[in-house]
């Protein structure tokens, strides 16, 4: 399978023996898929975004004493191609893409726009980890049956993988209508902890983490972060997520349980303010370390 060249790689790895497709285990793969967007549009541009970002990213992460690239490689494909392809195709496209990763026994770093595509990499996963439970970072529930007479919008993205059935762990919620409020009341499948629940209760992450079960793919968007570390998002809302309460609760997810991918996703650069794709950048990177600790 073709990758960038040095200079489009995430971190702007040279060596090839990591990230060389062939020599690495995790593939940062970006899918640009833009199509349902309901507020501020851009996000197409912000798998790029993160990537360039990246190479300003050092390679030592001091909490870990390691440079983490060296722990297994990462490599990075060019990004999927949507021509012609919306809705259920574009899904279909994703699901293809991550089974291929998958099947050659990747670990699949999805950078996307909208959160459609997290639709994509599920429906992928699922097919190799019947039991997987989605643990999703998010100012929105994203469970609306459809919006905009869309089922595949991103508003619906988790609508959908409700659907297939698997268990769905929310944190930072912050923005629904009533219907989705009153779907996770009503599904067993799904565990809500609100923002104002992060902030009242200081056991917030041990009660998370007891709802998960042993597989486990994340999904990051960036709006669960407060828009004063991460503001370039489509749908900003206050009272987020903050950088060191998320890590630790990641890092804790990644030690106790099988992370089998993790995707990030909706933003939307602004020119000349690159403080959101660098944070996320450096939230990708964070992750792949703490993964390469796991025996």
């Amino acid at each position: 399978m073709k990758y960038f060249n040095h200079k489009k790689n995430f971190l702007a790895i040279e060596n090839d023996d990591f990230c060389a497709y062939e020599k690495s285990k995790y593939v940062i793969q970006s899918a640009p898929y833009e199509y349902t967007s309901s507020y501020l549009a851009g996000s197409d541009k912000g798998p790029a975004a993160m990537i360039k970002a990246s190479q300003f990213v050092e390679l030592y992460d001091e909490e870990l004493d390691q440079e983490s690239y060296l722990k297994g490689g990462i490599c990075t494909l060019p990004p999927m191609d949507f021509t012609n392809k919306v809705d259920l195709k574009a899904v279909k496209h994703i699901e293809k893409q991550t089974l291929k990763l998958l099947s050659d026994n990747k670990f699949p770093v999805t950078l996307g726009a909208e959160h459609t595509i997290t639709y994509g990499t599920v429906r992928a996963v699922k097919q190799f980890v019947p039991d997987v439970h989605v643990l999703q970072i998010d100012a929105h529930s994203d469970l609306r049956q459809s919006y905009h007479n869309n089922k595949y919008s991103h508003a619906s993205v988790m609508a959908r993988v409700h659907d297939l059935e698997v268990p769905l762990t929310q944190i930072g919620i912050r923005a629904q209508c009533i219907e989705e409020s009153q779907l996770i009341k009503d599904s067993e499948n799904i565990h809500t902890f609100y923002a104002h629940q992060v902030r009242s209760n200081p056991n917030w992450a041990k009660d998370a983490l007891k709802t998960l079960g042993p597989n486990v793919y994340i999904s990051i968007d960036a709006d669960g972060f407060d828009p004063s570390i991460v503001p370039a998002v489509g749908t900003a809302e206050p009272n987020g997520m903050l950088w060191n309460e998320t890590i630790n609760f990641l890092k804790e997810v990644i030690a106790k349980r099988n992370v089998v991918g993790f995707d990030v996703v909706e933003i939307a650069p602004v020119k000349g303010n690159i403080l959101t794709e660098y944070t996320m950048a450096k939230l990708i990177y964070k992750l792949i370390g703490y993964q390469t600790l796991k025996k």
